[in-house]
């Protein structure tokens, strides 16, 4: 395959990407690596010790740092249940794991400045690293972006309450001084939400008010998927009309009862199979009986699942969201937190979903959403629609070509 040529073409460029160890902030940028590094790019990968392996498997050189956020395995109180709860665990992290940076990158024994920082949107420390280096930084975002009017609609009112407390106070005070100590005098609010450049990793049809989004900063480059046969496959029962995926994601998987509610409405439902995935916190002990029609399993290789599914009951986090909109999987919505609420919203206004809230999610009502959706033309007609279009939304290959096109020109 050839690829465009480049500002760095005749010499390899060193590509250093940052992200945390949660899987819906590394997995979306996997393939993208990979990649940059099929294209013969240097691509260093600065990760906590717990996706090592997941970076390596890219051919990207893992960076490791210590991190002080609650990793994957750790119970979802652990981020807090307040606005202020989350972003200062962010905040205390990036202070912490700045000078690990510098040395990993700088010190003697270190891996080199890179020519380009990409990063997730939650690496606050790659941001100061691309300042303090002089190079061009890329943003690449697993969720929705800002768009015209976002400070004023969501942001102002989100922070009206917590900015009026001293904790409030305290948090912009300790982030503008952590900005100021590295030479950065602007605001933390646009530091963290405006990206001067950013490929957004979702597709447009989950970004909402997607008309008013900056296209001189945001370029949607859609689902970014590659080969997940590395993952396991997964292979419908023989028999099985119909089948059912049930996840929640890997972060907020402690929810015993929603998981009971599902095998009161889909238990031994005639030609249904159902896929229940329940991650690390709950066994199918905790279930109860369970019917044969119901696999329980702690993890599952979701993408090969939803290519064989009839429809998905998922918390609409981002990456969930665009594979059922990459499979054509009808779905029903249960978020849990942050951007999962407005990710359901989207899906049931492009018409290919239901958001039911959890205390509303009985087996009564879940059982009455799968079957409406799965026997609705107009579902099946929008979902293949809005696959149509993330179709042409470029992905891995436009992605690369975007962030090659941000390499400084040789002097």
């Amino acid at each position: 395959m050839t690829h465009p040529e480049t500002p760095q073409q005749g010499r390899r460029a060193h590509i250093a990407m940052f992200s945390i160890a949660a899987h819906g902030h590394v997995n979306p940028s996997l393939e993208v690596i990979r990649e940059l590094v099929a294209r013969g790019h240097r691509v260093t990968y600065a990760i906590p010790h717990l996706f090592e392996g997941k970076v390596a498997e890219t051919g990207a050189e893992p960076v490791l740092y210590r991190t002080s956020l609650p990793g994957p395995d750790d119970d979802p109180s652990a981020w807090g249940s307040e606005l202020l709860d989350h972003v200062e665990i962010f905040l205390d992290d990036a202070i912490q794991t700045l000078p690990q940076l510098i040395d990993a990158y700088e010190g003697d024994g270190g891996v080199g400045v890179p020519d380009l920082v990409i990063h997730d949107i939650t690496s606050y420390p790659a941001i100061v690293l691309a300042r303090r280096w002089g190079v061009p930084a890329v943003s690449l975002s697993p969720n929705l972006v800002a768009w015209d009017g976002y400070e004023e609609e969501v942001a102002e009112p989100l922070w009206a309450e917590p900015k009026k407390t001293e904790r409030g106070r305290a948090y912009y005070a300790k982030f503008t001084d952590w900005l100021r100590s590295n030479g950065i005098e602007e605001h933390p609010d646009p530091f963290v939400g405006r990206p001067p450049r950013s490929l957004v990793l979702i597709p447009e049809a989950l970004q909402p008010n997607a008309d008013r989004v900056d296209r001189t900063r945001y370029t949607f480059v859609g689902a970014c998927q590659g080969d997940r046969s590395a993952q396991g496959d997964w292979q419908r029962p023989e028999g099985a009309e119909r089948v059912l995926l049930v996840s929640l994601g890997s972060s907020f998987t402690n929810r015993p009862e929603f998981y009971r509610e599902c095998v009161k409405a889909f238990g031994d439902l005639p030609g249904w199979h159902v896929v229940l995935q329940v991650g690390r916190h709950v066994t199918a002990e905790d279930l109860g009986t369970v019917p044969g029609n119901i696999e329980v399993r702690d993890w599952v290789p979701q993408l090969a699942v939803l290519k064989q599914a009839d429809a998905f009951i998922t918390h609409a986090g981002a990456g969930g969201s665009q594979e059922g909109l990459a499979t054509a999987t009808p779905m029903v919505a249960v978020p849990q937190a942050v951007d999962q609420f407005g990710n359901a919203d989207m899906l049931q206004a492009l018409g290919v979903a239901r958001h039911i809230p959890t205390e509303e999610a009985t087996a009564d009502v879940l059982r009455e959403a799968v079957l409406a959706l799965v026997d609705d033309p107009e579902v099946a007609r929008r979902l293949a629609a809005v696959q149509q279009e993330m179709a042409g939304e470029g992905g891995t290959p436009r992605a690369a070509d975007l962030i090659e096109a941000e390499l400084p020109t040789l002097m």
